[in-house]
C-alpha cells in the first residue's frame, strides 16, 4: 500500500525587485505589514505576513541567476507579470487608498466582481501587480 502524500507547507513568496529596502518599506507602508527581517546586505527583506512569508530579494541574485536565468519585469505600463499577489482586507476601498496614498500605482479602482469579490488593482515599484481584494465567501 502506497503511503499518504505528503502535502509540504507552502512558506514563501519571493518577489524580485530592484531596491529590496525600498520595496520592503513600501509594501509595509502601503499594505499593512511590518518589516521582520532586512537584511544588512540589502539582499533580503521579509514581511511578518502570518503562515506564509513574503520576501524581497534583488532582480539579478547570484545564486539564482545561474540557475534559472535573467528576472524580467515588465517592460511597459500595459505589460504585467506572470504573479500577482493579493491581499484580502475587511474594507477594500480603505485598503486600495491607503495603498495609493504610500505610491501604489494605480490600475483599477475596487469594483465588485461577478464572483463575489470585490477587488482593485495597483501596481508596486518595478510593475508588480497587487489586487486588493475581499474575502470570496461560498
Amino acid at each position: 500500500m502506497a503511503s499518504p502524500a505528503v502535502r509540504p507547507a507552502f512558506a514563501y513568496t519571493i518577489v524580485y525587485v530592484s531596491d529590496v529596502e525600498k520595496s520592503a518599506a513600501f509594501y509595509a507602508a502601503a499594505f499593512g505589514y511590518t518589516v521582520r527581517r532586512q537584511d544588512q546586505s540589502h539582499k533580503w527583506a521579509e514581511l511578518e505576513s502570518g503562515a506564509t512569508t513574503i520576501a524581497f530579494t534583488p532582480l539579478h541574485q547570484r545564486e539564482t541567476d545561474g540557475l534559472s536565468g535573467e528576472v524580467k519585469l515588465p517592460d511597459s505600463a500595459a505589460a504585467r507579470g506572470p504573479v500577482e499577489i493579493c491581499f484580502v482586507y475587511e474594507d477594500v476601498d480603505a485598503a486600495y487608498k491607503r495603498a495609493v496614498d504610500e505610491g501604489a500605482v494605480p490600475v483599477s479602482a475596487p469594483e465588485q466582481k461577478p464572483w463575489g469579490q470585490k477587488s482593485g488593482f495597483v501596481r508596486d515599484m518595478d510593475g508588480n501587480i497587487v489586487r486588493i481584494g475581499s474575502h470570496v465567501r461560498e
